[in-house]
């Protein structure tokens, strides 16, 4: 799937642009005054998981209820790379467009290109990712730290404070990764007993993580516990164990599909988990906070909304066993348009 994922990504990696119906819009642009009808820029900061395509998705689905008050709309794609980000920012500059939207790649490489873009009247959003400035206009996410500490605080719980853990993180030097991990250790050090005996970068990538886990497992004979910061990580955690024929551990996780599957299969098993969500819905609350600065409304900078959570208790309402195990289950996509999202990957 992951492959097809990437050929996906090479079609959509091209800069277009997505005409709009007309209609009045909001009052104050980022640059010229009053304007009916504004420029967006939206960079698709990776195409690499199916979190960060179904991200990209939730944008699209969104910018199509704002015809009205969407002229085009500028796509870049940045594959991951800071670097390119940065270029990317820069073409969008360019192009002068009324507003950015971006998940950054690093929290200090796009900062001179953010100011840049501030300076001439641009509103920039951050889409669930910060960087170490305060230039910027709003930053739309959920609490990445306390995110990692509710996840930790369960999983302390479940071993009774003491007990040798492995950490899958996400990418190396992005903040999301970083917070989430930061927020787990601040748990895990209130515990002399717990030692984390391994940690990766697993790039929330499901081989990456199972590969991770396997060669952790052969190095520690004993392991008590996983904390994982993705859901698709978490799957490839369970496969490893159970390919290694070790017993299962509780392990933490998100609200990836395929994870909450395996959950369900192995609850009688005596297998538990927890899934705080980081929402693929966030580009579209960024998008819809991103129209309303644009209008001259006021928007709160930080808006850090609360992080939904997957339990044993409510496991099953979340569940979509109709769907392949790519879906990320707080979305705000319907049926039919998750069907297109996949039937696009598989092309």
């Amino acid at each position: 799937m992951y492959k097809k994922v990437v050929v996906l990504l090479l079609v959509l990696s091209l800069v277009f642009t997505i005409a709009a119906c007309s209609s009045p819009g909001g009052q104050t642009g980022s640059q010229s005054g009053s304007k009916d009808k504004y420029v967006v820029g939206y960079d698709i900061y990776f195409l690499g998981n199916s979190w960060s395509v179904q991200l990209y998705k939730e944008f699209v689905a969104e910018a199509e209820l704002h015809k009205d008050v969407i002229e085009s709309i500028v796509y870049t794609d940045s594959e991951g790379n800071a670097e390119k980000q940065v270029k990317n920012l820069q073409d969008m500059i360019a192009k002068k467009v009324d507003i950015i939207l971006v998940t950054p790649c690093s929290p200090t490489a796009i900062v001179p290109v953010v100011k840049e873009a501030m300076d001439k009247g641009i509103k920039v959003v951050l889409v669930a990712s910060a960087i170490d400035s305060q230039d910027y206009d709003v930053l739309v996410n959920v609490d990445d730290f306390q995110f990692g500490v509710v996840s930790a605080e369960w999983l302390a719980e479940q071993i009774n404070g003491k007990g040798n853990i492995i950490a899958l993180n996400g990418m190396a030097g992005n903040s999301t990764s970083e917070k989430s991990f930061s927020g787990a250790k601040s748990v895990f050090e209130k515990y002399p007993d717990i030692k984390i005996v391994g940690d990766v970068n697993a790039d929330w990538d499901y081989a990456t993580a199972k590969m991770a886990t396997s060669n952790l497992l052969a190095a520690n004979p004993e392991l008590d516990a996983v904390w994982t910061q993705g859901g698709a990580m978490t799957m490839g955690a369970i496969e490893a164990f159970e390919a290694a024929q070790r017993p299962l551990v509780p392990m933490t996780g998100q609200d990836y599909n395929g994870l909450l599957k395996l959950w369900i299969d192995r609850m009688d098993q005596g297998f538990s988990c927890i899934g705080p969500s980081k929402p693929t819905w966030l580009s579209a609350e960024s998008l819809r906070r991103g129209l309303q600065i644009l209008a001259g409304e006021s928007v709160e900078k930080d808006s850090i909304l609360p992080s939904p959570l997957v339990t044993d208790d409510n496991v099953h309402d979340y569940v979509r066993p109709e769907f392949p195990d790519e879906l990320w289950c707080m979305t705000w996509l319907n049926d039919e348009q998750i069907k297109a999202m996949f039937s696009e990957m598989m092309q």
